[in-house]
């Protein structure tokens, strides 16, 4: 069964600025994937690594090879929401023939860590950024510590609040890890999340 943990970060002015750039950076790695997705009709994420994996290193080296990773399954996990939910307007049944629309993600948009870009250990959290690592003192309480230990860490999400905090979301499952161990499907209502911007093709 699986369970989240949401954490507000309590972070300084500066690390808030480190926050933003990398949020925008990753924004614009998703932007870049995104017109693959449109042109070729492809959002399986072990597909779309294999087309844009490459040329994306090298058009953003800061971003380092695993956050690039990071941003495919992103675009992946968007593609999957907007183009196969059931309740979603731009599912490929109400499409028919039509070209697909252009995915587009807003510098708020969230971004995806995994056990190589983000790790706790002894109530310290230690993240990617643009600039080198940063490090969160983590007061968590008891049975959040033990579920750490206990339960697979299965997705990793940085957002910024409405009130301008960050916060990270945890989810964590019991199931045991494989190759690839997140979600197939996001846990969603087929609402277009308000960082999306779908720009349909006249």
């Amino acid at each position: 069964m699986n369970s989240f943990l949401r954490i507000p970060l309590n972070a300084t002015p500066e690390q808030v600025e480190r926050l933003r750039a990398l949020q925008t950076g990753f924004s614009k790695v998703c932007n870049a994937i995104a017109p693959v997705v449109q042109q070729t009709r492809v959002w399986n994420r072990v597909a779309l690594h294999h087309l844009t994996y490459r040329p994306l290193r090298e058009q953003f080296p800061e971003m380092g090879s695993q956050m690039v990773c990071n941003a495919i399954y992103s675009v992946s996990r968007t593609g999957r929401l907007v183009f196969q939910h059931p309740a979603s307007p731009f599912n490929l049944s109400r499409l028919g023939d039509k070209p697909l629309p252009l995915l587009q993600f807003a510098d708020t948009c969230p971004v995806y860590f995994d056990r190589h870009t983000l790790s706790v250990k002894a109530g310290q959290l230690s993240m990617f950024t643009l600039d080198g690592r940063m490090r969160f003192e983590l007061a968590l309480r008891l049975e959040d510590e033990a579920s750490f230990h206990e339960k697979k860490l299965r997705e990793i999400v940085l957002s910024r609040r409405a009130d301008g905090i960050y916060e990270l979301s945890f989810l964590l499952g019991d199931e045991p890890e494989g190759k690839d161990a997140r979600p197939d499907m996001p846990a969603h209502d087929g609402e277009i999340p308000e960082y999306i911007m779908v720009r349909e093709t006249v």
